[in-house]
């Protein structure tokens, strides 16, 4: 169903580092921003199914699998990931896209969005919430809980250790530790995940956004009304992430719409694609 027959491997020059990607189809852009621990394959259920229509462009955030991975830890804050992105639409040749986002990719698409709203027509973001319904979590017993990995990969060199050490075990128990169907992720996914986690820099490079994440006040910062289209899909199931964090995100967004998935984990896009591209598909036929 999910076939690869015309898929292209390419990579970009972007804010000065190179950006692998994958490619489907022709027409308008559809930029998709993977998560952690993850790489452009976790849209591999979206891709096809989109390059009907538009020219899907699924990267490797920088650190990540095949994309350049920046030694310096100060390489890994918002105001370069916003950059990255902007390089690759204009560097495609295009002026906007629909932008995509799941996890730390749902966090630049909506940091994205807020700096260059004209870029974006619509705005997708997958079990990532307003990043002002993330703050104010932040300040509750049961979010602190829920994010107290967050705390644990500030720490330098022991995550890399724990993950190495493992066999990169610890990234595939992630994955289908939380799923609801355990079912999602094959014993090929599994192998493509630690292949990725286990190229050279990359274990360090994703842990750095991390890093980098309280003092580049990803949490700390005045948002105002995005008047971008934005659409968030939601599984209810999200161990990492409360459902509650969604509660209230029209206040902050202009035009906006939700759909929540039940019996479904952090992982949506690969725990339901079905469904997931159904409500995709509908939002952007309004």
């Amino acid at each position: 169903m999910y076939t690869t027959e015309t898929w292209k491997h390419d990579s970009i020059i972007s804010n000065r580092i190179r950006l692998h990607y994958v490619t489907q189809g022709e027409g308008p852009l559809m930029l998709m921003l993977h998560g952690f621990p993850e790489f452009w394959y976790s849209w591999r259920k979206q891709i096809p199914e989109f390059a009907q229509d538009y020219k899907v462009v699924a990267l490797d955030l920088r650190g990540y699998n095949d994309s350049e991975k920046p030694a310096d830890a100060s390489a890994y804050v918002m105001p370069e990931f916003i950059k990255d992105v902007e390089g690759v639409i204009r560097g495609l040749g295009y002026e906007s896209c629909v932008l995509v986002g799941h996890d730390w990719g749902g966090a630049i698409a909506w940091n994205f969005a807020y700096a260059y709203p004209e870029m974006v027509e619509k705005l997708i973001i997958l079990n990532l919430p307003h990043p002002a319904k993330f703050a104010e979590g932040l300040r509750t017993p049961q979010q602190l809980l829920r994010s107290s990995y967050i705390f644990f990969f500030q720490l330098p060199w022991l995550p890399e250790l724990l993950v190495q050490s493992s066999g990169y075990q610890i990234v595939t128990a992630a994955l289908t530790g939380m799923a609801v169907n355990k079912n999602a992720f094959s014993d090929s996914d599994l192998a493509a995940y630690k292949e990725a986690v286990a190229k050279p820099g990359a274990l360090t490079a994703m842990l750095n956004y991390y890093r980098n994440a309280f003092a580049q006040r990803i949490v700390n910062r005045e948002w105002g009304v995005l008047n971008v289209p934005t659409l968030m899909i939601w599984g209810e199931n999200d161990t990492a992430l409360g459902k509650e964090l969604t509660y209230g995100t029209e206040a902050y967004v202009k035009d906006f719409q939700i759909r929540y998935i039940p019996n479904c984990s952090h992982w949506v896009q690969q725990e339901q694609p079905e469904l997931v591209n159904q409500y995709i598909r509908e939002y952007l036929a309004t």
